[in-house]
């Protein structure tokens, strides 16, 4: 086992928790006595499995008794399992991300080498050593997994602790029993990603944060608060149900201290409640305080409120809990549409899945929040998760950014599974002052039409309602009429091309409705011609599927013209991998984005901000750069929220157009090489400038950051833009040269993209790792130990012991001083650049090793021993030989400890990662940067590129 990944988590002082203790009603880390929660995303091991294969799965699943008996753990879920081969790792972490394109993968999924084809990628193991304190014993450690895709199950101390399907909900598993305490502790977790679970990349792996939470027997429950405000005028009356678990072996009486806490962090309002429960059991005690004057939270002021809930017990803390809230009323109504905090607020929202460029699902949290202001910077006030639970994260960020969000679940059912699931999502994300509506369901076409839909909806709808009955749901329909639509408390219309939404709220008047979903149209950024060879589609905003769906203009037009229509979410913020509508292969991500992959704007999110925003702004489209075009007509758009926009191409107007309400100006240009400046104007004063002009010739790279510094954390990052440009400083609109990354100092790369919807380049290179097991292991007693003719080469081993077959006690032979043990690897697949390197187990004292006859001396890395092979020197069939004295024990008890002989040998082969490198699309690419976390300093990210001038970017790291 490797000590280096060890967390040494002393006492329950939580010295290693890494995020703000009241962030997404997280608990505060208060000292010995109370709880604690701790991150423990660092130092995991990580390797392929196997979704066919046991062998290739590390023998799991093969040992005697395993899943019979309570601790059987097999494979790397034996806590005796040597995983110091395996790759270390950080968390979030999204393995299919690092795999290649592959044409036989599903399109839906971006084509990545993953599924029923690809078993060898479709199953991922993590391993986790904890040493725990002592001073643990008697508290509760619970270990919370915040999201795994998918099918997983976690082993602790090779004792099987549960299984979780879902690739979207938390869940969790008191672990308090198996652990060793004062000792070492091993966490394993298989993930299978084989099936998937939506339609769109959904990655693999522990792809979210996992916590280690230690509490008293006596404290307050996962999510365990839920915080109601009701605003009378200057006072708001905050009503809290807290659920206490006692997990104690007695009844308990408490008192329960609640605290609420201002913007500012001054205490505004403060009470006790008393409360009992029985033993092994919880009880729910309500509460009630006044706020007087509450700063509401709102879109352009997002004021959050903290509740601290102390338990009490015998006049002593034994348990701390802060849940941030905030204050404000939410109303969707029939004829107005929505109201925040009684004003009517139209939604301008994206749909948006989880997949970012460069990292796949694994988004670090400054990322989360990174996406957040790219979308409100244009506008959008409304985020609809789709389709699943997001990541808490997220939602912190929404609370603190002023984003209203759509939580939705990911399937419709009533099951004990599912309604689990909606459950823990409601339970997890009620108290967000973010959320405003829940959505149960997304176009199940098997259910929207039928009278199951509509019961099922419905019941849904009252387990929604029992747990948060302050907000209302939806169901996102592809159909209105009939069914599910009937059902929801505001109708979700999904394409208003798709339904009659007039007729359908002239039947239905008392129902509210927002349009969950609009547009889906299909554009590349900077392609202003269809190139389907190259999987590029226009940017020109037009509909991508007439008669089922609006362009994004036609969209918040229909919206706009009616009052009671709460607002729209556009299909989608942002591109995402999968569903390459029109395309399949080759192309590999989506292009319904208003932004691509990396967060660049495409014209559709310049049209939204001249609509959804009031600082004057206008913006110009196509580029002007157009060799071979010469004298042909062009199509040129401005978007503006001023009155009337004035072309001029160098100096010459080309006519000025008045800008009709949520629409925009155009021309048709004869293309000659230029500059075209767009003046908008409001009561004939310019108010704002746009330009584009034709560019010189592709001359140097640079490179620009959103920030300059970093923490030290290991987890802050930085998103930089890669651009292009001529020698005149301007982004060459067309260009797409090949740029290679290298970094300097604390900091590391932790993905590239460029927006290009079929780019087969590596958004994460990464190591990969074949693992082959020395086997056909047989021993031998000797009198001695050291060089010994038994190591030779060419040594018939068939007469001596199978160290793996029981033998009887009468039958075992005399126990000798020395013992030789021997086994045999096959010459492993190897390509060009590859490393083999032999891992070797300590396995007695006085210990020599040999290879193919040759004596070596291991060295150690990472606490293991290690022998770097010649792969030009390996035979097709070699040996591994151990002459050491023999242990107590003898063979067979060396051999139950051995996992299967697993920790006596193992060979791996090392494909090393490429070179961090990516080609600008258009002008533009996207580096992700973090701290590394091993320590502080100056760091310095360079870019190079043939037969241009490079760039660099440098960051303090403190």
């Amino acid at each position: 086992m490797d000590r280096r990944q060890v967390l040494r988590l002393g006492a329950a002082t939580g010295a290693a928790t890494l995020l703000p203790a009241w962030i997404g009603a997280r608990a505060a880390e208060t000292g010995p006595s109370v709880r604690a929660r701790i991150n423990i995303d660092k130092g995991w091991r990580f390797a392929y499995g196997h979704a066919t294969d046991p062998d290739k799965d590390f023998g799991y699943g093969l040992r005697p008794f395993f899943f019979a008996k309570a601790g059987y753990g097999d494979g790397p879920a034996n806590p005796d399992f040597n995983d110091a081969p395996w790759r270390k790792v950080d968390l979030p972490h999204d393995w299919a991300v690092e795999l290649p394109f592959d044409a036989r993968g599903n399109t839906n999924h971006g084509s990545k080498a993953i599924g029923h084809g690809f078993p060898e990628n479709s199953v991922g193991w993590y391993r986790r050593a904890l040493d725990v304190p002592a001073d643990w014993q008697g508290r509760r450690v619970v270990l919370s997994f915040d999201g795994v895709y998918r099918d997983s199950v976690v082993w602790v101390n090779g004792h099987y602790i549960g299984t979780e399907p879902s690739g979207y909900s938390g869940f969790a598993y008191d672990i308090s029993d198996y652990l060793s305490y004062g000792g070492h502790n091993t966490v394993a977790v298989r993930a299978d990603a084989t099936v998937e679970e939506g339609w769109f990349y959904e990655g693999a792996g522990i792809y979210r944060h996992v916590w280690l939470n230690v509490t008293d027997p006596l404290h307050v429950g996962q999510w365990g608060t839920f915080v109601r405000t009701t605003v009378d005028r200057e006072t708001a009356r905050v009503d809290i149900d807290a659920t206490i678990d006692n997990d104690g072996d007695a009844d308990a009486a408490f008192t329960l201290r609640h605290e609420i806490f201002g913007p500012d962090g001054g205490r505004v309002a403060s009470g006790e409640v008393q409360g009992a429960t029985q033993a092994a059991a919880n009880a729910t005690v309500t509460a009630a305080l006044s706020v007087d004057k509450p700063h509401l939270w709102s879109i352009d002021d997002p004021a959050l409120y903290r509740l601290r809930t102390t338990v009490l017990r015998g006049g002593k803390a034994a348990d701390h809990y802060d849940t941030p809230f905030g204050i404000r009323t939410v109303v969707f109504d029939k004829d107005k549409g929505f109201l925040l905090n009684g004003h009517n607020l139209k939604l301008k929202g994206t749909d948006n899945h989880q997949d970012h460029a460069g990292v796949g699902v694994a988004l670090p949290d400054g990322l989360q929040t990174w996406r957040l202001k790219q979308l409100k910077s244009f506008g959008v006030n409304a985020y609809r998760c789709s389709h699943h639970p997001p990541t808490p994260e997220l939602l912190d960020a929404a609370d603190r950014l002023g984003i209203v969000v759509i939580d939705e679940h990911r399937m419709m059912g009533t099951s004990p599974e599912i309604r689990g699931q909606l459950e823990r999502m409601v339970r997890r994300d009620r108290n967000h002052p973010s959320v405003v509506l829940w959505s149960v369901g997304n176009e199940e076409w098997s259910l929207e039409w039928t009278d199951l839909g509509t019961h099922l909806a419905t019941e849904m709808q009252t387990v929604v309602h029992r747990l948060d009955p302050t907000r209302r749901t939806t169901v996102a329909t592809s159909g209105s009429g009939r069914g599910v639509s009937l059902a929801a408390d505001v109708i979700g219309f999904n394409y208003a091309a798709q339904h009659d939404v007039d007729g359908f709220h002239r039947d239905h008047p008392e129902k509210p409705a927002v349009m969950t979903e609009e547009g889906s149209t299909t554009t590349t950024r900077g392609v202003y011609v269809d190139d389907r060879a190259a999987c590029h589609l226009s940017a020109y905003d037009r509909e991508a599927r007439p008669g089922n769906s609006l362009s994004i203009e036609e969209g918040w037009k229909h919206v706009q013209a009616r009052p009671w229509m709460a607002g729209m979410c556009v299909w989608t913020g942002f591109d995402y991998r999968g569903e390459t509508t029109p395309f399949g292969w080759p192309a590999i991500s989506s292009q319904f984005g208003m932004l691509d992959t990396t967060g660049v704007f495409k014209d559709s999110a310049w049209y939204l901000k001249s609509v959804w925003t009031d600082a004057p702004m206008v913006h110009l489209l196509p580029h002007w750069t157009w060799p071979g075009r010469e004298g042909q007509p062009i199509d040129v758009r401005a978007y503006s929220n001023a009155g009337a926009v004035e072309l001029f191409l160098d100096g010459k107007s080309l006519g000025r157009r008045t800008i009709e309400k949520d629409g925009h100006a155009q021309w048709s240009v004869p293309y000659k090489p230029g500059r075209l400046v767009a003046k908008a104007m409001t009561g004939g004063k310019v108010v704002a400038t746009a330009t584009a002009e034709t560019t010189g010739a592709a001359a140097k790279v640079s490179l620009s950051g959103d920030v300059s510094r970093l923490k030290a954390d290991g987890c802050d990052i930085a998103m930089v833009w890669v651009n292009v440009m001529d020698a005149q400083g301007r982004i060459a609109p067309t260009s797409g040269n090949a740029v290679r990354f290298e970094t300097t100092g604390p900091i590391r790369i932790i993905g590239v993209g460029n927006g290009d919807p079929a780019s087969h380049e590596a958004d994460r290179p990464a190591d990969r790792h074949d693992f082959q097991g020395v086997t056909g292991w047989r021993s031998l007693a000797v009198d001695g130990t050291g060089d010994r003719p038994e190591t030779g080469a060419g040594v018939d081993t068939s007469a001596w012991r199978d160290p793996s077959q029981w033998l009887p006690p009468e039958k075992q032979p005399a126990v000798t001083r020395g013992l030789v043990l021997r086994g045999g690897f096959a010459r492993p697949a190897m390509a060009a650049g590859d490393k083999v390197t032999l891992f070797v187990g300590a396995l007695g004292d006085s210990q020599t090793v040999y290879v193919n006859g040759t004596r070596v001396t291991p060295r150690t890395q990472d606490g293991a021993m290690v022998v770097e092979l010649d792969p030009a020197v390996l035979a097709e069939q070699n040996s591994l030989t151990y002459v050491f004295e023999t242990p107590k024990g003898g063979v067979q008890g060396l051999f139950d400890r051995s996992v299967n002989g697993s920790l006596w040998g193992t060979v791996r082969v090392t494909h090393p990662a490429q070179p961090w490198a990516r080609s600008v699309f258009n002008g533009w690419a996207q580096v992700i940067v973090q701290s590394d976390g091993s320590g502080t300093g100056k760091a310095m990210l360079k870019a190079t590129a043939d037969g241009l001038a490079p760039a660099s970017l440098g960051f303090d790291v403190a």
